[in-house]
């Protein structure tokens, strides 16, 4: 379970944020703050939208890699709150991860789109999508214990099977 202690180790599409997330934190001259949030859910996007799209034009929907590969997940306003409260009471300089549910499968969020799975690898995404892509196949699971012990987070959104259902 990685944690705001864990050593970023992103893969390369997104290696070049590290750099300035740390630009960021150490500046002596704004009150950084960062949130990384776990893939966002609800609302009219998130992560969970090509599932959507796809249960309304293919007979199955695509999962990256394995069904079995768990998502780390936030509802988009449990999120909002998060970053109020950071805001309002994070200390300058400070990391927060924004995870609701710590890893959930995937297998069990595309079927609450479809009955019917593709299995198609992380190079085919990719070369549909681009490289950043390839973080669908990545097995996570990130706590956002942190963020409920130091601020109050309460996040209300924990069961997302029953919220996506079309």
């Amino acid at each position: 379970m990685a944690t705001e202690e864990t050593p970023f180790a992103p893969l390369p599409a997104f290696a070049w944020m590290v750099p300035h997330l740390q630009r960021i934190l150490d500046s002596i001259e704004v009150d950084g703050l960062v949130v990384h949030p776990a893939m966002v859910y609800g609302g009219d996007g998130g992560v969970l939208r090509r599932f959507a799209r796809e249960a309304a034009e293919r007979p199955a929907i695509r999962v990256v890699g394995s069904e079995s590969v768990r998502w780390p997940l936030v509802h988009c306003d449990d999120l909002a709150v998060l970053y109020a409260l950071v805001l309002d009471a994070a200390p300058r300089g400070s990391c927060w991860l924004g995870v609701a549910i710590d890893g959930f499968p995937v297998g069990r969020l595309a079927r609450a789109y479809a009955r019917e799975i593709d299995i198609i690898s992380a190079d085919a995404i990719a070369a549909e999508l681009g490289e950043w892509a390839r973080g669908y196949a990545c097995d996570q699971r990130l706590s956002g214990a942190k963020a409920r012990r130091e601020l109050g987070w309460m996040p209300m959104h924990e069961n997302p099977e029953d919220e996506l259902r079309p």
